[in-house]
């Protein structure tokens, strides 16, 4: 099992800057691949980037602006955003699995609880 835990939402206004941090504790490993997901209300939940031994992929709509990282020491993984949009307004989830490397959200094994980003124009 694997337990994961977001923070680092808040309230920011557009153009600012905002870093969420994913801890896991548990059975964790490097192996992991470790990815972001967000939903706003109404809408699908939507994959943002994820991190493997092997590379990151971001989203075309963050692709530039976010920047994904992580410190397998810390067990933690970081998603720092900049140049933040009203259109990323979100609750940010942290997923991880072994298995799968996708951006389909359904893949992935292991959920965070979230954290709210909310950026005001």
């Amino acid at each position: 099992q694997v337990q994961l835990v977001e923070s680092g939402g808040e309230l920011v206004q557009a153009g600012g800057s905002l870093r969420l941090s994913c801890t896991a504790s548990g059975r964790t490993s490097s192996r992991y691949t470790i990815a972001w997901f967000r939903q706003a209300p109404g809408k699908e939940r939507e994959f943002v980037s994820r991190t493997t031994l092997t590379g990151t992929v971001y989203a075309d709509s963050v692709r530039g602006r976010f920047t994904i990282s992580r410190d397998d020491g810390k067990n933690t993984v970081y998603l720092q955003m900049n140049s933040l949009k009203p259109e990323d307004t979100a609750l940010y989830y942290c997923a991880a699995d072994l298995l799968s490397s996708g951006t389909a959200w359904r893949e992935y094994h292991y959920w965070g609880q979230g954290t709210q980003v909310t950026v005001s124009s």
